[in-house]
Formats: structure tokens, C-alpha cells, sequence
């Protein structure tokens, strides 16, 4: 099995937890990003969209992390990423998407270099851009999780999910700004939770190979 990964990517980054909260054993390859390499012929033969990640195991070449992460559940149950009912996958689907279809592309790195390169807006207001989507976002998936009583130690009850799995890369994208993170304690308290499993600390970014 073999990860082609950015160590900054937030997708990457959910897709290192599932992996490792799987125990499967993959081959990390580096894609570039800042530099290009993700446009680059050979990798656009693998994910014409140019983006990270793609996932290559025996059974094909697989893209989206979200759409990866249901195929490793899919493939390897246990432990599984969604909880047994329809209602239940459904909440988690749900604070999952919130992240990785409403907040995340519209601070992910092509969306900011269109901003600032092709637009011309100035780096105050391209970072002003940022912080609004993230706080817009995090505000809401606080007060989602906040008010639940299907909140446990985790974004649902007490064993991590794929809502687990997209809530701490987006965090550390958070961070990065940085973007003040205490107006989100119940998040921050689930991360907090999630950070304490190997997993969760391996897939982070300054342990990647190519972290620099």
C-alpha cells in the first residue's frame, strides 16, 4: 500500500489517522506541493485533479480522503471509523463533511495561491479570508458538538471517528495562521483527547519524512 502525501496536507493528514488507527503498514511517498510536484506528468497520471492524497494498493488508485477512509473501513472493519446506525453515521458524516467540504477548501493552499496570486489580493487580506472561513466553520461545529449528548470524549462517543479524523487536521491548520482556538473548548477538548492515541500523534505533520 502506498500514500502519496504532503506532510502540511490536511487530507493527507486524515488519511495518515485512518491508516494508522487501522494498523495497515503503507510506503510514504512525498508529493511536493509548494514546488509543484502534484502537477507534474506522472503524478497527474495517478490524480488528474493534482492533489494529495492518492492512495495505490493491489485493488486500484484511489482519490478524495474522505472517499479513501470509507474504502479502508470498508475494507479493513475493525476498528471501524462510523458507528452501527444509520442516525449515528449520519451525525458523524455530517460534522465530517462540515470540515472537509465547507471549511477546508476554502483555505487549502490552491484556493490562497489563486487568492494572492491570480486575484492580486494583498497577504493582510488573503489571511483575513482565511481566519473568516475557519472561524464561520469552528464556531459552528462547536456549537454542534457542544449542545449533543451523542458527544463523548470524542466528536461521537468515547472512540474516535472520520468526524475525529477531519477535526484534528483542521486544528493544526488553525494553528498555522495562527487563528486564537479558545473560543472552540469542547473541540479543543475532543483534540486533546485524540492526541493522546498514538495514531493520531504519528499522522501528525512535524513526524512526516518530509516535514521541514
Amino acid at each position: 500500500m502506498r500514500l502519496y502525501s504532503y506532510f502540511r496536507s490536511s487530507a493527507a493528514y486524515r488519511v495518515r489517522i485512518a491508516l494508522n488507527l487501522k494498523r495497515l503498514d503503507f510506503e510514504y511517498v512525498a508529493v511536493h506541493l509548494t514546488k509543484g510536484e502534484q502537477r507534474g506528468e506522472l503524478y497527474r497520471s495517478l490524480n488528474p485533479q493534482a492533489l494529495v492524497p492518492t492512495l495505490a494498493d493491489e485493488l486500484g488508485t484511489f482519490t478524495q480522503s474522505l472517499a479513501i477512509i470509507e474504502y479502508l473501513d470498508e475494507r479493513y472493519p475493525d476498528p471501524p471509523l462510523l458507528p452501527p446506525s444509520a442516525q449515528e453515521r449520519a451525525r458523524v458524516r455530517a460534522i465530517a463533511l462540515a470540515i472537509a467540504c465547507d471549511i477546508h477548501p476554502l483555505n487549502n493552499l490552491r484556493a490562497l495561491q489563486y487568492l494572492k496570486e491570480t486575484l492580486g489580493v494583498s497577504e493582510e487580506a488573503k489571511n483575513a479570508w482565511y481566519r473568516h472561513w475557519i472561524e464561520l466553520g469552528l464556531s459552528a461545529l462547536e456549537a454542534q458538538v457542544a449542545a449533543s449528548p451523542r458527544t463523548g470524549l470524542f466528536c461521537h462517543g468515547d472512540t474516535p471517528t472520520v468526524a475525529d479524523i477531519c477535526l484534528v487536521p483542521q486544528l493544526a491548520n488553525a494553528r498555522r495562521l495562527p487563528i486564537p482556538l479558545e473560543p472552540y473548548p469542547t473541540l479543543l477538548r475532543i483534540e486533546s483527547n485524540c492526541q493522546k492515541m498514538d495514531p493520531f500523534a504519528n499522522a501528525a505533520p512535524a513526524r512526516q519524512p518530509d516535514a521541514a
